[in-house]
């Protein structure tokens, strides 16, 4: 065999063998959402690229049948063509065992780089970048390929499926699609620039919804503009002009007997033809929904499907009213500022290392502005202030300030007992932080996370700076 015969048959090998390994990266990358769009848009062969991704056993076989004989072929080629011409012209300068010797380091050299930068690297690189295009090309020569070589395949893939019933392993591929999944497809078109920020970030609040309960997003107890049923007509209007609402409860006596709701259309309606506005009025009162506050916001969701409302009333288990939701809390959750008055933004960025923070902000919101990955003891708080109350094992003041994950979390203001406002600043990451602190009143100290040491601080806390838990 002449040597421009050997290196006819060198490129044809690397060819074979770029073909193959194209085969093989782009049947396991291809993404399985992605051929199912190109099959409905009437491309035959991505159906058939699916059907070859849940069976995929003959196919791989093939492929590494492919790669390994033409692995051996190169080499036999390659060092029995170029290692003789190389030899041969090295004798020129050199004793001829020397020559030999160098001659067969080159051209094993030679050959090899050739198959790992065009049989292997080259192709496969890209094959991740288009895969589904590059499968939906490759897939009938394939197919081929698995028809001629079919005993030999046939007695590889029995083998195959022998040993993997024996070692107990998965035989088929799983395609189910997890929130994980849809999410990291999410991030990764943002980052693409495919998806604009507030797209991707509702999507993933509507991912939420199953794990977030209604007290986050429903309206606090002390924020409720209501009625009294015996509430006279001058109260009922001035208490609308101080506090504009579209609904408002009744309630009989006090917020806890909650009766119904009014609707502040029907209200209107009664001012503009002149006449008197009295609870009394049974035509004038709502049935309202009433829910647990241990619902999430998907059963709140559809509950208010069921029986065609966008308000409720949110009792605890002691059936005391602890808030009231609508559905506009509940898309608020979901799309964020888009939907929510600039006024109630809970969320407010001051400076490149500083929030102010309002003490009812679910901690899941919290954790993701700060980018924290988690918080101690998160199953026992829902909100900003509900961490700083475990954290602290006391009601807190104002000043004091809890020390976690980098960032100081500071008291700013406290209405009886509520917490309003929270300064949040990143702390100087080359600053050592050993533990988790709380700072205020009582001085400096480290914050309990065992009922030992919560005891221990009890007991050697003097008795002028107070309790450490109420």
């Amino acid at each position: 065999m002449t040597l421009t015969q050997s290196l006819f048959i060198i490129i044809v090998l690397i060819a074979a063998s770029a073909f193959v390994a194209v085969a093989e990266i782009s049947l396991a990358a291809s993404r399985r959402l992605r051929l199912r769009q190109m099959a409905d848009e009437g491309d035959p062969r991505a159906e058939k690229a699916m059907q070859m991704q849940a069976q995929p056993g003959d196919y791989f076989t093939v492929v590494q049948v492919g790669q390994n004989a033409i692995a051996i072929l190169g080499g036999i080629v390659g060092e029995g063509a170029i290692s003789g011409a190389l030899t041969e012209f090295l004798s020129l300068w050199m004793p001829a065992t020397a020559a030999h010797n160098v001659g067969f380091l080159i051209s094993f050299f030679l050959i090899t780089s050739l198959f790992i930068l065009f049989a292997d690297l080259v192709p496969r690189r890209l094959s991740m970048i288009e895969p589904e295009y590059l499968l939906v090309r490759v897939l009938r020569p394939m197919q081929w390929c698995m028809t001629v070589f079919k005993p030999i395949v046939w007695f590889y893939g029995r083998i195959t499926d022998a040993l993997i019933r024996l070692l107990g392993l998965p035989d088929k591929r799983n395609e189910q699609i997890t929130t994980e999944d849809i999410l990291a497809m999410t991030e990764d078109g943002a980052r693409a620039g495919v998806l604009a920020y507030r797209e991707q970030q509702a999507i993933a609040n509507i991912f939420e919804l199953d794990t977030r309960t209604v007290a986050s997003a429903m309206t606090q107890r002390d924020r409720i503009a209501y009625f009294l049923r015996d509430d006279p007509d001058h109260v009922i209007r001035a208490r609308i002009a101080e506090e504009p609402f579209s609904t408002y409860p009744v309630c009989d006596g006090d917020i806890d007997h909650i009766i119904g709701y009014v609707d502040a259309k029907d209200l209107f309606q009664r001012v503009l033809n002149n006449q008197p506005i009295s609870l009394q009025d049974d035509s004038l009162i709502r049935k309202i929904l009433i829910v647990p506050d241990k619902l999430t916001l998907t059963e709140v969701l559809d509950q208010f499907q069921q029986v065609h409302e966008d308000f409720a009333a949110i009792l605890n288990e002691y059936s005391l009213m602890v808030g009231v939701v609508t559905l506009n809390d509940v898309m608020s959750t979901v799309m964020g500022d888009l939907v929510s008055p600039d006024d109630e933004e809970q969320i407010i960025r001051r400076d490149e290392s500083s929030w102010l923070i309002d003490g009812i902000t679910p901690i899941d919101d919290v954790m993701r502005v700060l980018d924290l990955e988690g918080l101690p003891h998160e199953e026992e708080y829902e909100t900003l202030a509900g961490f700083l109350m475990v954290m602290l094992r006391r009601v807190p003041r104002r000043t004091d300030s809890v020390n976690w994950g980098g960032y100081k979390f500071e008291v700013m203001d406290v209405d009886s007992y509520r917490i309003d406002q929270v300064l949040v600043l990143k702390l100087d990451p080359d600053a050592p932080v050993p533990y988790a602190s709380t700072t205020g009143s009582a001085g400096t100290q480290p914050i309990p996370d065992s009922p030992a040491a919560l005891l221990r601080i009890k007991m050697e806390t003097p008795p002028d700076q107070g309790p450490i838990v109420p």
